[in-house]
């Protein structure tokens, strides 16, 4: 029996927790192959294809929002 169905025989824990928990681990262990300053610069690359060539101004009050006050 494999390591997933005999967690889900135990009582209260679902194939689907299971499943979910695997690919879960999946996703943290790729996130940990790639460093982090390539992943910021990634989403840096993408923060400035979704602003456009111009960007955008960003007014006082946005700011304060963003940082509560």
């Amino acid at each position: 029996m494999g390591e997933g169905k005999a967690l889900a025989a135990q009582p209260k824990t679902a194939m689907t927790e299971v499943i979910i928990v695997a690919l879960e681990n999946q996703v943290k262990r790729e996130r940990e192959t790639v460093s982090l300053p390539d992943r910021l610069a990634r989403l840096a690359e993408k923060a400035r294809r979704l602003a456009g060539p111009e960007g955008r101004e960003v007014p006082n009050e946005e700011i304060d929002e963003i940082w509560g006050q």
